[in-house]
């Protein structure tokens, strides 16, 4: 990652902000985006760290919105009551005024992947322009809050990522094991009989 950082960084913010929608926009097997505005801020000091999360909000912002599109390919996989369930929770999230807007936010404000939340959304057909107004507040705050103590988490995060394809595929897991498990919780009587149970995955079907 030190290579790319430092071909990319000659480019200043453009470059960073072109890399940040192509690093969105992948699926899988890409490393945290806030560790890369960290280490371009570590290798640059010149870097405003507002400027900076300023840019990488926006960047991220797009490329998962190229990602939740790309998304909607995987519904055909799933099975017809998993369909039904991810409708359920579209419509529940539509019929909130600020539902998109506030689950983005909440996911967003944290430094958590959210490869996956946006291939849920592209699953579940969402079209609410508030999940990238929650999307893009959320991850400017914690952008801009991982660059300002970059010096003091930095580190220990690169150390868990020092085998970078090991730690990736170990979070990318984790990450294909939360949507399958959303996609199979029963959303319509969990919203509306407060009761938890699952479907039946069927998420093979071709």
């Amino acid at each position: 990652m030190t290579d790319m950082i430092e071909t990319v960084i000659e480019y200043s913010y453009i470059g960073i902000f072109f890399l940040l929608i192509a690093v969105n926009a992948a699926p899988i097997l890409m490393p945290p985006t806030w560790i890369i505005l960290s280490s371009f801020f570590a290798l640059d000091a010149s870097l405003d760290p507002f400027v900076l999360a300023l840019v990488g909000a926006t960047g991220a912002t797009i490329g998962r919105f190229f990602l939740k599109h790309i998304s909607g390919f995987f519904r055909r996989f799933v099975g017809k009551e998993q369909e039904s369930n991810l409708d359920a929770i579209g419509n529940f999230l539509n019929k909130k005024k600020f539902g998109y807007t506030l689950t983005s936010f909440l996911f967003a404000a944290t430094p958590l992947p959210s490869n996956m939340l946006f291939i849920a959304y592209g699953m579940m057909r969402a079209k609410s322009i508030g999940l990238y107004i929650g999307f893009w507040c959320g991850r400017l705050l914690s952008y801009y809050i991982m660059i300002t103590i970059s010096e003091a988490v930095l580190t220990p995060f690169l150390q868990l990522f020092e085998d970078r394809i090991i730690g990736i595929i170990a979070a990318d897991i984790v990450g294909i094991g939360s949507v399958i498990f959303f996609t199979c919780i029963n959303w319509q009587v969990l919203l509306f009989e407060r009761k938890l149970k699952f479907v039946r995955p069927k998420l093979w079907r071709i």
